[in-house]
């Protein structure tokens, strides 16, 4: 069962690395690096792992490494790609906590104080994360509070590991966004870090297998950190594709079950729910595909939803029906509303 209750102060100064890898986001970096070394309350430093970039970015990383001692830089001779990039960073961290920030986004004021004062608090707790706001040029400044919290107070939630995890396989996709993630470094160093074999979802399976080892803890009632839109984010412009998305997520959780499955109560269980989610995402958003995509595509989604579930024959039957009928405009709009619940819900609760 999950504990909500109030935050707690501070009582100590906790040490805290935020790992910055980049490639060619120097226009980014200085904001990025400028809201971890204003964190109040922590004592914090900043690597910044340059994958070799190509435009110049580097020269910003240099500079900024030079203006201020907390901030250290590892220059890669040859690009590495983003998964060796963040394993770089992290395996140099010394901090009590760790936090992988992209170069692009940014944390909110106070973030760090509130996480780690949640996991100060309780020692079982090996993850914690929060809400996150979008912005497109600079971070939004004035109250964390998102605008749709509707007034309620700052609290904090803890789920023991497989409760989370219980609750993570019936979404059936990842309910984190990533910057606002503060983690044990000795957690992160047992686990090993970032997985290689997962470059579209190597978050996921990082959650995944900390909620196995450990407790999971939740920021409730303010944004935590600012996630940067923009047209040359990652997984606009390297991962496309809903089936590639759907196969890799499935594909995550599989492995984790296969791998830290001894460590759960009920792994198959977990499995089974976890499956049958994923087949119902991607059968529900076979309705928000428009009309123009050809129906090799929404035959995709449905086969996939088939080897994930099996067992559920009557919903891709009648998802079947409602699309050969012609229906797909006015379930699309239904569909949307359950996007805005869903949405909601995650903004207060967290998954």
């Amino acid at each position: 069962m999950s504990i909500r209750y109030r935050p707690q102060p501070l009582s100590s100064v906790p040490r805290v690395t935020v790992v910055i890898p980049h490639f060619n986001y120097g226009q980014y970096l200085p904001v990025a690096v400028a809201t971890v070394l204003g964190q109040p309350g922590v004592d914090v430093d900043v690597i910044i792992v340059d994958d070799a970039s190509t435009d110049g970015s580097a020269a910003v990383a240099r500079e900024l490494a030079a203006g201020d001692p907390r901030v250290s830089l590892i220059e890669h001779p040859v690009n590495k790609r983003h998964i060796a990039t963040y394993n770089d960073g992290l395996a140099a961290a010394t901090g009590d906590y760790v936090v992988l920030l992209s170069a692009d986004d940014a944390l909110s004021p106070g973030s760090l104080a509130r996480s780690t004062a949640l996991m100060e608090v309780n020692p079982g707790v090996g993850l914690v994360y929060g809400n996150v706001r979008t912005f497109s040029d600079s971070p939004p400044t004035g109250p964390t509070a998102p605008a749709s919290w509707n007034g309620a107070h700052e609290s904090w939630t803890v789920w023991r590991g497989e409760e989370w995890l219980g609750l993570t396989s019936r979404r059936g996709r990842n309910v984190i966004m990533n910057p606002e993630v503060v983690m044990r470094r000795g957690l992160l160093a047992d686990i090993g870090g970032y997985d290689a074999r997962f470059p579209h979802s190597a978050d996921l399976f990082l959650w995944l297998r900390a909620a196995a080892r450990g407790d999971v803890g939740r920021v409730n009632g303010t944004v935590q950190a600012f996630y940067r839109v923009h047209n040359t984010n990652m997984h606009t412009t390297q991962f496309g594709g809903l089936l590639d998305d759907y196969s890799a997520v499935r594909d995550t959780f599989d492995v984790f079950f296969d791998e830290d499955g001894p460590l759960l109560q009920d792994a198959p269980g977990l499995r089974g729910r976890a499956r049958r989610a994923i087949a119902r995402e991607a059968l529900q958003r076979t309705a928000l595909l428009p009309p123009s995509e050809p129906a090799a595509s929404t035959e995709s989604l449905l086969e996939f939803a088939a080897e994930s579930d099996p067992s559920d024959r009557f919903a891709r039957s009648a998802y079947r029906r409602v699309l050969r009928a012609g229906l797909r405009k006015p379930l699309g709009a239904a569909e949307g509303l359950r996007w805005r619940f869903r949405y909601q819900r995650e903004l207060r609760y967290g998954t």
